[in-house]
């Protein structure tokens, strides 16, 4: 078991069809790693964030607030699973809200296996060198975005093309979602401030 838990994430960053469709038609995927992977991959940012060389690091750490990564980490996330849910929902798409949530956990993995070794070695690197570090961060970053493109097309039996349209209108009902939350949040406190408002009216007359 411990042995699965390490060797199919491995293997499906590089073979990501063959990983993402055992994932699905295979039930080699597991909720329980899909999970770990996410906090795997927001430790990874927390500690380069904070712990990244001073050359390649231009976060004041000492206005790092951790609560504050894991919602600008988690949120996006999970919205970003709903939002392709609720979209390929209305276009025929065959994936399940878990295996959205397990392939977008899955496609994180270059992210871990990139993040801690380049905070570490940012530590010691010389000016010229750090371009080895941002190299490293853009290649951890693409290799992400491709793996996410081909699981959602694997877990939702897509084409490319569909795929690419779909994952474009789960980042405008995203951007929807964040600013209709927004708007009736705004709402509800005005709410409240007109019930305080004319509670303490009230109470100064009585």
């Amino acid at each position: 078991m411990k042995r699965d838990f390490l060797s199919f994430p491995l293997h499906l960053i590089v073979h990501p069809f063959d990983g993402y469709w055992d994932m699905k038609y295979e039930q080699k995927g597991k909720l329980r790693v899909a999970v770990t992977l996410i906090f795997l991959a927001f430790l990874a940012i927390v500690v380069q964030k904070q712990y990244a060389g001073f050359l390649v690091n231009f976060n004041d750490p000492r206005q790092l607030n951790n609560l504050n990564e894991l919602i600008y980490f988690v949120f996006p996330f999970f919205l970003w699973c709903i939002s392709n849910w609720a979209v390929t929902t209305l276009m025929e798409g065959e994936g399940k809200f878990k295996e959205i949530v397990m392939a977008s956990s899955y496609a994180l993995v270059p992210i871990i296996l990139v993040y801690f070794p380049m905070t570490f070695l940012s530590r010691f690197m010389a000016q010229e060198e750090t371009s080895f570090y941002h190299l490293f961060n853009t290649v951890a970053a693409i290799w992400f975005v491709l793996l996410l493109f081909v699981g959602i097309m694997t877990v939702h039996q897509y084409t490319a093309s569909k795929t690419i349209l779909t994952m474009i209108l789960s980042l405008i009902v995203m951007v929807i979602i964040v600013f209709l939350g927004s708007l009736v949040f705004s709402m509800l406190l005005q709410i409240y401030e007109f019930i305080a408002n004319v509670y303490r009216e009230l109470i100064f007359r009585t």
